[in-house]
């Protein structure tokens, strides 16, 4: 395991209270709940703590690295998002534009209103789905893996399983839009394949397939250089492994990293979903977003640009409980908005976690996550490999264990 950094007056950070973070977790392996994981804390410009806690697989007892390469999956939705708006930024579309403008599938959709999967009744969509609804998941499409609906059992059954869908990214999107949507869009929020559309869009609007858009215009400009679709095999060794819990809470290996799909080139492009990425890498595009677009001199995005992301954009500033939303993960939804490809911190004591108002993050479904909180200038990522992402509380206690070592 290795140690927490030492304090320094810059980072404002307590470091016998950050070695809480590593100790903390380090339980969760020797109890045989997780492999390993990676850690991280940076704040007023320097990284406070990066830890590697525990091992990259359980069978081979190999130590987690610092620079262990990870599959974010949801984490991928903030890149797309960021690739979507500088598309918006040169004036190629406005976020109140029906998407069919550009991708006529999503013209005349329907709206599932009752019966079952085999037999739905819907009615027509009484607007069109628009690029505003897609990033704030308020569209109407939803994700197999729900449950709440007969249309997650149409996605199922035409293998619509987010970033594993076998057909390319165009009949993916296709097969989407020749489903019902589960709810009129704008009306409610609904976890769903949303980002997945805004991927095919960049690459309609753009020219470019995602990950030639995504190196070129995101990952190159930040040095991001571990973060792709596919784990080429020179850093097959950085791969971790990935694992589910069988229902006794052991662990069951879902994806060994010598036969992983992330070492093959993908049919599908998720920008739900689909990239791999490292701790290193991550913090380098939440460095970015922190400082309103810009890094080391590579601005990505303008500084209003972000600020208009990273409010919240549900009606009424209402949070996602009020929105409808069935909790998914293991983190409740009160007090919590939704911006442009990001929750947003409304108020942390109806969250019921430490925080700050405004801060804005993610995670994804092998429970990784990372938050950016501009108030105190930090940023925090935690990165394991474990699914479902309800299992344990990971994300709020790296939050906390991170809030509390703040001495400044």
């Amino acid at each position: 395991m290795a140690a927490a950094s030492g304090r320094s007056d810059q980072s404002g950070m307590n470091a016998d209270r950050l070695a809480r973070i590593p100790a903390h977790f380090q339980r969760y392996v020797d109890e045989g709940k997780l492999a390993g994981l990676v850690t991280l804390v940076h704040r007023h410009g320097e990284t406070a703590h990066l830890s590697a806690i525990g091992n990259m697989d359980v069978e081979s007892g190999t130590p987690m690295r610092e620079d262990a390469i990870f599959r974010i999956y949801s984490m991928t939705k903030p890149l797309t998002s960021v690739a979507i708006m500088m598309l918006y930024e040169e004036g190629h579309f406005q976020l109140d534009d029906p998407v069919r403008a550009f991708l006529p599938v999503f013209s005349d959709m329907e709206v599932f209103v009752g019966g079952t999967m085999r037999a739905p009744e819907t009615v027509p969509a009484e607007r069109d789905i628009t690029f505003r609804d897609l990033l704030t998941h308020t569209s109407g499409l939803t994700y197999s893996f729900m449950g709440s609906s007969p249309v997650d059992a149409m996605y199922r059954r035409e293998k619509l399983e987010g970033a594993t869908s076998p057909y390319s990214t165009r009949e993916t999107i296709e097969k989407l839009a020749a489903l019902p949507l589960q709810f009129q869009p704008g009306a409610r929020w609904n976890y769903s394949m949303a980002t997945d559309v805004l991927g095919h869009l960049v690459e309609v609007i753009s020219g470019q397939p995602l990950d030639r858009f995504f190196a070129e215009r995101i990952l190159d400009p930040l040095g991001m250089c571990d973060t792709a679709f596919q784990v080429s095999r020179d850093k097959i060794d950085r791969l971790t492994a990935n694992y589910s819990r069988r229902k006794d809470g052991s662990l069951m290996l879902a994806d060994p990293p010598g036969e992983s799909r992330y070492l093959e080139t993908p049919v599908f492009l998720s920008g739900g979903g689909g990239l791999a990425s490292t701790a290193a890498d991550y913090l380098r595009f939440c460095c970015m977003l922190l400082n309103k677009g810009e890094v080391a001199g590579e601005r990505l995005l303008g500084r209003k640009t972000v600020e208009y992301m990273t409010l919240n954009h549900l009606p009424s500033g209402g949070d996602l409980t009020s929105m409808g939303q069935a909790v998914f993960s293991e983190t409740s939804y009160d007090g919590i908005g939704f911006g442009l490809g990001f929750s947003v911190m409304l108020d942390p004591a109806r969250a019921q976690v430490i925080g700050t108002a405004g801060e804005y993050a993610w995670g994804g479904a092998a429970s990784t996550m990372f938050w950016i909180d501009p108030g105190e200038d930090m940023i925090g990522i935690l990165l394991t490999q474990l699914m479902p992402s309800s299992a344990y509380p990971l994300r709020r206690e790296m939050k906390t264990l991170a809030y509390q070592a703040i001495i400044d």
